[in-house]
């Protein structure tokens, strides 16, 4: 597969299980397995990190990733305060008082409770939608220029999804913010998120372009499938 996120797009990459959605995730974060074997070039802030895990990657050509799974993604043994401050002190040289406020200032920005008792507070203490949505904090505290979100809303009700999805548009994107690529089997998500999605099948990238271009005009019988079910889903019910 071949494709490009421009700096502040939001892309959206589309797949059924086992389609290689999160392995290609995998490859541009630079978590594969340690038995896995990357060839072709991947490029992040045009750094080749071809094959390279986080630790050996330059710091401007890391990606930051929002998993599935906040309840592992996140430490259970530390304050959410300290798990903002350390990635905001580590890439953006801030003091002890000016991450905390930055921290503050993450949270408030991804709908959460901007106080000190919330800072204390740990990832067990919190909802699986407050979980998630301090892991996107944790991601744009990272300062990197390009967020994975590998499907990050599975394990939420549809309203909860609906505050996540509309968090990583709002925080994403545009001049200043990261680029976003949303990993995702529900086109609805994509829908909401991005303007550009990739549909994958069977490991190839099968159609590529606006969101809208491709739901007024599927291709693929897999987009044409996932379409149909997308249109339904908005169909009132019957009275």
């Amino acid at each position: 597969m071949s494709f490009a996120i421009g700096a502040g797009e939001r892309v959206c990459l589309l797949g059924a299980s086992g389609s290689g959605k999160s392995l290609t995730a995998g490859a541009i974060v630079g978590l594969l397995a340690p038995d896995a074997r990357c060839t072709g070039r991947i490029e992040v802030a045009g750094c080749d990190v071809t094959g390279l895990r986080v630790p050996q990657r330059p710091r401007e050509a890391r990606v930051a990733l929002v998993s599935q799974d906040s309840a592992s993604a996140l430490n259970p043994l530390v304050s959410i305060g300290v798990q903002l401050a350390e990635p905001l002190r580590r890439h953006a040289g801030l003091s002890k008082p000016e991450a905390r406020q930055a921290a503050l200032d993450l949270l408030r920005a991804v709908d959460l409770p901007a106080t000190d008792a919330f800072l204390r507070t740990s990832p067990a203490e919190i909802s699986g939608g407050q979980r998630q949505r301090v892991c996107i904090a944790v991601a744009l505290a990272c300062r990197t220029p390009l967020v994975v979100a590998d499907e990050p809303t599975t394990a939420l009700d549809l309203v909860t999804q609906g505050k996540v999805l509309g968090v990583l548009r709002e925080r994403t994107g545009g001049e200043a913010g990261p680029a976003l690529l949303l990993v995702t089997h529900d086109l609805s998500a994509a829908s909401m998120t991005c303007e550009r999605v990739l549909v994958l099948a069977e490991g190839r990238i099968v159609e590529d372009g606006p969101i809208e271009a491709i739901l007024a005009r599927p291709a693929h019988p897999f987009t044409r499938e996932l379409v149909a079910c997308f249109e339904a889903d908005r169909l009132p019910d019957a009275a």
